[in-house]
């Protein structure tokens, strides 16, 4: 059981509310009397590296080498399973584009129509400082333009050496996994003085395809290949400080089981600089960023590989450019004033090359989004209240302002048979006003309070409010081919998207009760119940067929709801010199979602689930014994045929062990190697493709799992 200590944060920065604000590594619980404590891991400086590890949150063998696994036991958390370094986050039911997703404060749209290439995938986990997952209801200076709530990650800020000392540091690590040959490598490494830093970090990461328990299926197209590299600048002069951050990303090859399609090349450049400062008056905090991603999707071998005259390409080009800025005013010694703008702009093109010698794919060029952009503009402002020293209140406005075009498009062909749906779609399209501005405006409204010093309750009511991205506005095309060609859904059927959506609306009532022991930490029950009504939630009606029983499917505005319960929980078993220190932890999610207007369940609902562990630390020594519940899967999406799953418990292994500055990590997953398919898994169509036979995408068996990390 690996701990990281937690630093109180001030009241112009944080305020406990209604929400799940989750740091994703076990952390020793704050103490209760600072009602404005959050459980966020601190950047690293040199001060602090006898405290945390050098790699600030320490993931574990069963995270892997997806950034979205540090988040497994956070309240409301779950995964659309996709590529091995690219699962689309979901909290509280609510998926992807949903949550607003910060990576070094960078707000990153897919680049691609299956969403391959989410924010979180252009993050190695070993490059994590904090990672802070939040369900619900979130404070309006944590972004707008999403409904499910907010999930930031970010890296270590630059460090500095003492005094006028040269300072050296870094990392190293390596790793393997059985089940599917999986390898990784990771490192860092910095030189700084009292003013000036210069950090160098890199990874990489590969896998072939997994085996399923039981009776030790290989899952196709479950393989991958991933590199990423950065450098960052970091300058400090008095109580100001800048950081500039250059890093490239190489994905040569992924495999996705549950699309029709794998991605064959994912390069994305970016430069990220931020800017801190106390002044007189306050804090402030300047960012921005400019990213490129060249993204390419084709067939791997396992869906029958690709030439000249096989296969399907598919190209994507997108450039963002965004800056943020943020200021906090003390207005007292009780009250708080936060202002803030930002401007986001995401240019896509999205083309299809013919294929030589196709007469379906030919013989133009496929303009899926020509020359598409997506700009949004916003403010807020935030006041924060400590009306007595346990109720403190919190209420912010935001405004969005959110701009959408697109250029003409064009078939593979505006003659051709095989064509002549998507050249008559392609038609009504160019000949539509297809520039859309929406006017967009959030509300939050939290308190917090602290009746006895074992007992914090915290609530809240948050209106939060969606614009569609340039996928659900702008995809036209109305062949069956150009259908299955959209959607990040996993599911197999064909999407086709609608000039006339609205934004959705959603309206959100959570509370917090959290339970625990004042004086040594010793235990805590957290339970967090939510119900969310959203106006015009972007869901799907059926147009048409496709072949094994699948469907073609257009966005549509209904009205839905969405409700649940999470909780965690954990106990100090025993704390001795001769026996070390053990724990309990469990934790429980449960959320069920409704269309209104079809009364079908809502997509991809992960069923209850839960885990329950057992942590021993003893001296150098660190234990876990853990099993994860997950009850059958039967309220489905009947409009998008969603597979139903059986119910089913893994059992999980692992320990570490700790000398000088090395660490050794070893665990088994699935222990049982039992037999199991993901809730959340979609439709297995890399196998289906190769036996005929469709299915939900099964799970992974046993691994033995083994990392070596070096600390210098």
């Amino acid at each position: 059981m690996t701990f990281i200590r937690v630093r109180r944060a001030s009241r112009a920065g944080l305020l406990a509310c209604g929400c799940s604000a989750t740091l994703l590594a076990p952390v020793a619980p704050a103490r209760a009397q600072d009602p404005v404590t959050r459980a966020i891991a601190p950047a690293i400086d040199a001060a602090d590296q006898e405290v945390i590890t050098v790699n600030g949150l320490r993931r574990t063998l069963t995270t892997g080498h997806d950034t979205t696994g540090l988040f497994r036991h956070s309240l409301g958390f779950s995964t659309y399973s996709a590529g091995g370094v690219s699962a689309l986050p979901v909290l509280n039911g609510m998926a992807d584009d949903r949550v607003a997703t910060f990576v070094d404060g960078m707000r990153i749209a897919s680049a691609c129509p299956n969403h391959m290439n989410p924010a979180m995938s252009y993050i190695d986990p070993d490059a994590v400082s904090t990672a802070v997952a939040i369900a619900g209801i979130t404070s309006v200076s944590q972004g707008g333009d999403s409904t499910g709530g907010t999930i930031e990650v970010d890296r270590k800020d630059p460090i500095f050496a003492r005094n006028s000392k040269i300072l050296v540091t870094g990392h190293a690590r390596g790793d393997y996994r059985s089940n599917g040959g999986g390898s990784g490598a990771s490192g860092s490494v910095t030189v700084a003085n009292d003013w000036l830093s210069l950090r160098y970090t890199g990874s990489y990461s590969h896998a072939d395809d997994y085996h399923a328990g039981g009776g030790g299926q290989r899952v196709l197209s479950t393989n991958y290949l991933s590199f990423n590299h950065a450098v960052t600048l970091g300058v400090r002069r008095a109580n100001h400080q800048l950081a500039l951050t250059f890093g490239q990303q190489d994905i040569p090859y992924e495999g996705f089981a549950n699309q029709y399609m794998d991605m064959t090349n994912n390069r994305s450049t970016f430069v990220n600089g931020k800017y801190t400062g106390d002044f007189n008056w306050g804090t402030l905090e300047a960012r921005g960023f400019w990213q490129r991603v060249d993204h390419a999707m084709n067939m791997l071998s396992d869906k029958g590989g690709h030439s000249p005259t096989t296969g399907m390409p598919m190209n994507t080009d997108t450039r963002t450019a965004a800056y943020s800025i943020k200021a906090t005013i003390p207005l007292g010694p009780r009250h708080t004033l936060g202002l803030g703008s930002s401007f986001d702009h995401n240019g896509v093109n999205d083309w299809w090359p013919p294929l030589q010698g196709s007469m379906m794919m030919g013989p133009g060029t496929f303009h899926n989004i020509n020359d598409g952009h997506r700009d949004r503009l916003g403010h807020y402002v935030e006041w924060k209240a400590q009306w007595l020293p346990r109720f403190s209140t919190e209420l912010g406005l935001r405004s969005d302002l959110v701009m959408m075009n697109t250029g003409p498009v064009a078939p593979y062909s505006w003659t051709g048979m095989m064509s002549m749906s998507d050249a008559m779609a392609a038609r009504r399209f160019n000949a539509a006003s297809r520039g859309r501005t929406d006017t967009n405006f959030d509300v939050t409204a939290l308190l917090h309070w602290h009746p006895l010093d074992s007992l914090m309750i915290d609530g809240g009511y948050a209106r939060k409010t969606r614009s569609p991205n340039l996928y659900e506005r702008y995809a036209w095309g109305m062949g069956n081919m150009a259908t299955t060609m959209i959607g990040w859904f996993g599911d197999g059927n064909g999407y086709v998207g609608n000039l006339n959506l609205t934004p959705e609306v959603a309206n959100t009532a959570s509370t917090t009760i959290t339970w625990h022991d004042p004086v040594d930490n010793a235990w805590q029950v957290k339970v967090q119940p939510y119900y969310t009504y959203t106006h015009n939630y972007i869901n799907v009606v059926r147009i048409g067929a496709l072949a094994s029983g699948l469907s073609k499917l257009q966005f549509a505005n209904h009205n839905a709801q969405s409700y649940g319960i999470n909780s965690s929980a954990f106990v100090r078993l025993w704390k001795s010199d001769a026996f070390g220190t053990g724990e309990l932890h469990a934790n429980l999610n449960w959320v069920r979602g409704q269309d209104l207007v079809t009364h079908s369940g809502l997509y991809h609902q992960m069923p209850a689930n839960g885990a329950i562990s057992l942590h021993e630390t003893w001296r150098n020594w660190t234990g876990h014994v853990e099993v994860t519940l997950v009850k059958a899967k039967s309220t489905v999406d009947w409009l998008r045929n969603e597979p139903r799953t059986p119910g089913y418990a893994l059992l999980g292994l692992g320990g570490t062990y700790r000398w000088r500055n090395l660490t050794l990590d070893a665990s088994i997953e699935n222990v049982t190697n039992q037999k199991y398919d993901l809730p959340l898994g979609g439709l297995s169509l890399g196998d289906y493709r190769a036996t005929g036979l469709l299915g939900p995408l099964p799970g992974l068996g046993r691994s033995f799992n083994l990392s070596l990390s070096a600390a210098f």
